[in-house]
């Protein structure tokens, strides 16, 4: 039987595209407009599994709406294992004269696990041992006690699929954590917001980050809240086909497919059917730009 990881990667390889919009058009123009991201997302350095989930999360497309510009200052908020992001983010910001760094386990917190410090040294030597593709990566430390970073720093900050994770976290995390993004970024920065989206709560309804959906109106409520102005948003990552209604959350979907509820520490169950979820595709996702006032 072939694993679930197998499964995901021929998945997002077949899967149909009915559900998503056609950005062709979009993504030549974007291309076009800007040749080095077109470059950096075809780099040979990225695996196959990694680009077959561009149809989901149109790299070029998204950056460019966001506002991605040469010799930026970047900062990517908890890039998890697959760095996805990263592969993308930290050899365009070497090629434009920029800058890259990406948020790490917190080494000043005395009860970090062994597990992620093993994790940021792994993604340390990842990105550290080929400078020549990836430049210089900077880890700035990120959790319980460094969850803070320097003001006026950074030209754009990309937080993709982390915020249903702090809203579980100590009441105050998500708007704590908005707050040092708009001290962090220079004024007119940008902060770039990739979620996978709950549908629109009727008056009184409780959000469900458990789920890993969260709604559009709570993300810019506290976004605003810190001072940030939404600037655009965009459909670009939209998948009419997810009905978030998966037995074990979005994690149901692929890339992840599980059969037992995340963090429950279950073995996956083998004769789960993934059929349907290998149709849906990856989860829908808002798509917001933020900026910081000038």
């Amino acid at each position: 039987m072939r694993s679930i990881r197998t499964l995901a990667i021929a998945a997002l390889a077949i899967a149909p595209l009915a559900a998503h919009a056609d950005h062709h058009g979009d993504k030549a123009k974007a291309a076009a407009a800007d040749p080095v991201l077109a470059e950096v997302v075809a780099g040979d350095w990225r695996g196959d599994d990694a680009k077959a989930r561009d149809k989901y999360r149109h790299p070029v497309e998204s950056l460019t709406f966001w506002g991605l510009k040469p010799g930026m200052a970047i900062l990517e908020i908890q890039p998890g294992g697959a760095s996805w992001w990263t592969e993308i983010l930290a050899p365009y910001a070497k090629r434009t004269g920029g800058s890259f760094a990406a948020t790490g386990a917190d080494l000043a917190n005395p009860n970090l696990s062994e597990g992620a410090r093993k994790s940021r040294a792994a993604f340390e030597e990842r990105y550290g041992s080929k400078p020549d593709i990836y430049g210089k990566v900077d880890v700035v430390n990120w959790g319980a006690v460094s969850r803070t970073l320097p003001e006026n720093k950074y030209d754009f900050i990309l937080t993709a699929r982390s915020i249903h994770g702090w809203m579980q976290d100590k009441p105050g995390t998500v708007e704590a954590t908005f707050d040092t993004f708009y001290k962090a970024l220079k004024p007119g920065g940008i902060l770039a917001v990739e979620q996978h989206r709950a549908n629109p709560l009727p008056p009184g309804a409780e959000e469900k980050p458990s789920t890993g959906y969260v709604s559009e109106a709570y993300v810019i409520s506290v976004a605003e809240k810190a001072g940030f102005k939404l600037a655009a948003k965009s459909e670009i990552n939209a998948n009419a086909k997810d009905t978030k209604d998966h037995p074990f959350g979005v994690w149901t979907l692929p890339p992840a497919l599980r059969s037992t509820a995340y963090g429950s520490g279950q073995s996956e169950d083998p004769n789960f059917d993934h059929s349907k979820y290998l149709a849906i595709g990856e989860s829908d996702r808002m798509t917001l730009k933020f900026v910081k006032a000038k």
